[in-house]
């Protein structure tokens, strides 16, 4: 059974989210083929012959993919999508915002974050913020699927496959990228981090966020992360906001510090392998999930943890 994965990728190589949906699709097949449109993106396309389960790499190369935006990439997939049975890409903006394009084109029901494969047809995806998993089955010919990458393990390097060049689809011409900000830190990428140290409204403020957190972060090479409380109340930027209009990360360890727990920023945090909470109120709903946590007042044990470590 064939499976077309979409790569996502930049100029440091394929994202591990790429990685953890072939992972998924080595469930529904073994036949995976791996797509990788852009501009000069050979690359990437030879990163992606690499991966452990691809059987064969599409390039399609044309000026108009070098962003990478979704209507032109929507028809490109639409083209192939004929010859398979399901289409993957991350749940990430990328994916998110591609594969309801093509699903539309081709009129079938996506199924978006897809966290578990029962068979080819049936799949389990979260409802109600996390607090709930739904199985669902699709009768569609071709099932259309984000897969959330936390849930699945990146595929491991492998023999390579074959790259085959393959024509590009047509530039509608509809969307133009203007310019691209990325922002620079020297700490792991908050999706892909080991360790995550995230702070709450219980730190009171955007001083006490930094003063406490980063140093503690300083020690154990753990990228900084925020409830949406803490961003809306300014003491951070919102590309740290973890939760279900954040980020969702499953790092080895989570500490939240500061952070009541709620189903929102659960749903973004609930798989880490450890999460230790330290938060002053006992019955805060954060202590349902952690595997350590701590009452006191973080204030005062932050700067203990940090000076232990």
């Amino acid at each position: 059974m064939s499976v077309l994965v979409i790569a996502e990728y930049d100029q440091a190589g394929l994202k591990p989210a790429t990685r953890s949906v072939i992972t998924a699709a080595a469930v529904l097949g073994t036949d995976i083929h791996v797509l990788v449109a852009g501009h000069d993106a050979s690359a990437a396309a030879a990163l992606a012959a690499t991966v452990q389960g691809v059987t064969k790499v599409l390039h399609a190369d044309a000026p108009y993919y070098g962003e990478q935006t979704a209507e032109n990439l929507a028809v490109l997939v639409q083209s192939l999508a004929g010859v398979y049975r399901h289409v993957l890409a991350p749940a990430t903006s990328f994916g998110k915002n591609l594969l309801p394009r093509v699903a539309a084109l081709l009129d079938v029901a996506p199924l978006s974050d897809v966290c578990g494969i029962v068979s080819p047809d049936t799949f389990v995806r979260p409802i109600y913020a996390g607090n709930a998993l739904a199985t669902v089955q699709s009768a569609d010919p071709i099932k259309v699927i984000t897969v959330r990458p936390t849930a699945f393990a990146p595929a491991d390097d492998g023999a390579g496959a074959p790259i085959e060049a393959i024509d590009a689809g047509p530039d509608l011409g509809l969307t133009q990228v203007q310019s691209r900000a990325l922002s620079a830190s020297a700490r792991p990428d908050l999706s892909a981090a080991k360790v995550v140290v995230a702070g709450g409204r219980g730190l009171v403020s955007g001083e006490h966020y930094r003063s406490l957190l980063e140093p503690l972060a300083d020690k154990l090479n753990a990228a900084l992360g925020a409830s949406r409380a803490a961003v809306d109340a300014g003491f951070v930027s919102n590309d740290h906001q973890v939760g279900q209009t954040g980020k969702v990360v499953a790092p080895e360890l989570y500490l939240a510090i500061g952070i009541s727990g709620a189903i929102q920023h659960l749903a973004g945090m609930r798989d880490s392998r450890i999460i230790v909470a330290i938060n002053k109120d006992p019955d805060a709903p954060i202590f349902q999930v952690a595997d350590y946590g701590l009452v006191g007042d973080l204030f005062k044990l932050v700067p203990e943890l940090t000076e232990a470590l």
